[in-house]
């Protein structure tokens, strides 16, 4: 094994900007790698946080969404205010339930729906704290509803929604 090296924590920010420069290039591994980088040197750096969980999600493919969901599930906890929790757990549920759209099949438009009303659910919580200046849980809120009202595939089946939801996780408050 190879013992990685440290960045200075002068380099931080620079590192940051790259992090983010590579997940406009749709390349989230080495966004993932620059995060993880910064956070070996500060453990509760919020932004590299935030992109890091970003990165993962840029990660749900259509050959799974494993680790990565997991993953983006535990940076949540480590985000240091409710609205960030809850609206970073929105963004998780909205990208899972975009994988289940993009996966197709039995159960695709049902899964859908359950992870974007679960999406919506917490974007409600950070629309209640918003200022007047950022309203981006009210732009992922209406993203979410398009997407609902605009697929006709996308419907609660009337099924036990828990049974989707076989881990603990809850939106944060």
């Amino acid at each position: 094994m190879y013992t990685m090296k440290t960045i200075t924590v002068d380099a931080i920010p620079t590192a940051l900007e790259k992090a983010r420069q590579y997940r406009l290039l749709n390349e989230p591994n080495d966004a993932e790698s620059i995060c993880r980088d910064i956070l070996a040197v500060q453990p509760d750096h919020q932004e590299a946080l935030k992109t890091l969980l970003l990165a993962l999600t840029d990660k749900f493919t259509p050959f799974g969404i494993s680790p990565s969901f997991e993953q983006a599930r535990e940076i949540v906890g480590q985000l240091d205010s409710s609205h960030c929790k809850a609206y970073f757990a929105g963004i998780i549920y909205e990208r899972r339930a975009k994988y289940h759209l993009r996966q197709g099949g039995p159960g695709a438009g049902s899964a859908a729906h359950q992870w974007l009303m679960r999406a919506m659910e917490s974007f409600d919580l950070v629309i209640a704290e918003c200022d007047t200046k950022n309203q981006e849980a009210v732009l992922r809120w209406n993203s979410c509803a398009r997407i609902l009202n605009g697929n006709p595939e996308i419907h609660d089946d009337g099924g036990d929604s828990e049974q989707m939801f076989l881990d603990p996780f809850e939106t944060p408050h």
